[in-house]
């Protein structure tokens, strides 16, 4: 796969999931927009990851910007534009979580889930949507989720943010589809990240039991995935959720 020359955004981009696409994009020669949301230290964050990018001899840019804002997410992009003049690949990976049982999940992080997840999405999509359009070319991929086709206890918000994430993927897929547009999505099972680093030998082990191959994924998995569908290797691909999670959705 040769990514020379292509330019990536990719939502979220700092760390976790989205870092490691950045560094896969990178490797095969992308160009890349890291995408963060100024927070705490979240900035310092981003701009490790921007060196490490530069460090394997492409360019690379860091963009603050709240996808769950529409105007925020135009001022993206118009910065992306302003940078690279053109938007090849963009990868929308921002996203939160606010568990909880339904008798128990407040109002707020249900909105809080569907704002960021769904609508930080779907405002992606919308702006990148005629810039690929005038290039006739580009690619989106869009980070579902095992649990938006699976379900899962405790994430009724969150479950319900992805199931709306594979719609939104499988309708732009065929308004795109004319214009050369490639229109995607990449549905996770339970990756290795930070956030499970802290639970117990014991309740990873109860995780794997429910994974056919037996152990969890990696970041790296998800990002190999991702690359090949920001490829020209997958340019007869539209409309289809990739499921990398060992087999749980079979």
């Amino acid at each position: 796969m040769d990514l020379t020359n292509k330019i990536a955004l990719v939502t979220g981009g700092s760390q976790g999931i989205g870092k490691a696409v950045c560094l896969k994009l990178a490797q095969l020669g992308a160009n890349i927009a890291v995408n963060y949301i100024d927070f705490g230290n979240n900035k310092a964050i981003a701009e490790e990851t921007q060196k490490e990018l530069e460090a394997l001899g492409v360019k690379a840019m860091i963009v603050s910007a709240d996808v769950s804002s529409f105007e925020d997410t135009e001022k993206m992009f118009a910065e992306v534009m302003e940078k690279f003049g053109r938007i090849d690949i963009l990868v929308n990976n921002a996203g939160i979580t606010k568990d909880n049982l339904m008798m128990r999940m407040k109002e707020a992080d249900f909105d809080a889930v569907i704002n960021v997840n769904l609508k930080g999405t779907w405002n992606c999509m919308k702006h990148v949507t005629r810039i690929m359009m005038k290039q006739k070319y580009g690619k989106i991929i869009s980070m579902a989720s095992v649990v938006g086709v699976m379900g899962n206890a405790g994430q009724v918000n969150y479950s319900a943010s992805k199931a709306g994430v594979i719609g939104m993927t499988m309708s732009l897929a065929r308004e795109l589809a004319s214009r050369g547009i490639n229109v995607n999505a990449v549905a996770p099972g339970f990756i290795q990240t930070d956030m499970t680093a802290v639970l117990s030998d014991e309740v990873k082990a109860d995780l794997a039991k429910n994974i056919p191959l037996g152990t969890l994924g990696t970041v790296e998995d998800v990002a190999n995935t991702v690359a090949f569908l920001a490829s020209d290797e997958s340019k007869y691909i539209t409309g289809q959720v990739i499921h990398v999670d060992g087999g749980m959705a079979m």
